[in-house]
């Protein structure tokens, strides 16, 4: 999956610097979380109305002392703050993306970043399912309530039901479950939809 380097901006197909809508009438911060190498910064990057923030640095023989690159060896870059994107949705929603990196040794970040957020999009490898233990529990700790959705690689398992997933993840029988495709925009704006659908339909918002 390609990467930007450190504090950049990139221009993925189609975006461009736009001001916010002026039809916008609810502004939504959403966590875009998962584990080191699951396709955070690829999903924002795909799925942004404006060009996106990544601040990525080159991984190194120091950091791979400490980073398990078990199932993602051939990755050669990091998110070491956060990722950044917007988009805009019917019904004149407009989410703010916020990737968060993925290894323990960034965990001082997580509540700077979760702060104000009203949901989190969690992003699962099917090859590595152990590896977003973590990170499913940082999310239920903040009590922010958040879809799974398998991003899908090419090597990864197909045999597996959606009830042994769900029960391998220990998910509440509410939690939405979804596939996508991190490197394309309408596999990965329906697994935010998804989302979005379970805060309206369980976390109604209060009356203005």
């Amino acid at each position: 999956m390609a990467s930007a380097t450190s504090s950049t901006v990139d221009d993925p197909p189609g975006a461009t610097d736009v001001h916010l809508p002026d039809t916008a009438q609810d502004l939504v911060k959403i966590l875009v979380t998962g584990p080191f190498g699951v396709g955070k910064t690829t999903l924002i990057r795909s799925v942004s109305e404006i060009r996106p923030l990544h601040t990525e640095e080159q991984l190194t023989e120091a950091s791979a002392q400490v980073d398990d690159l078990a199932g993602v060896r051939d990755k050669s870059t990091t998110t070491v703050a956060i990722d950044f994107g917007r988009i805009s949705l019917p019904g004149d929603v407009v989410l703010y993306l916020f990737g968060t990196p993925g290894q323990e040794r960034f965990r001082s970040l997580w509540d700077d970043i979760a702060h104000g957020a009203l949901g989190a999009l969690v992003l699962v490898d099917a090859r590595r399912i152990d590896a977003s233990f973590d990170v499913l529990g940082l999310v239920e700790e903040t009590g922010l309530p958040y879809a799974v959705a398998f991003n899908t690689f090419p090597d990864a398992p197909r045999h597996h039901t959606p009830e042994q997933v769900r029960a391998a993840l220990d998910l509440e029988p509410t939690t939405p479950m979804v596939t996508c495709d991190a490197r394309e925009a309408d596999s990965s704006i329906e697994a935010l939809l998804a989302l979005v659908q379970h805060l309206i339909d369980h976390h109604p918002p209060e009356p203005r």
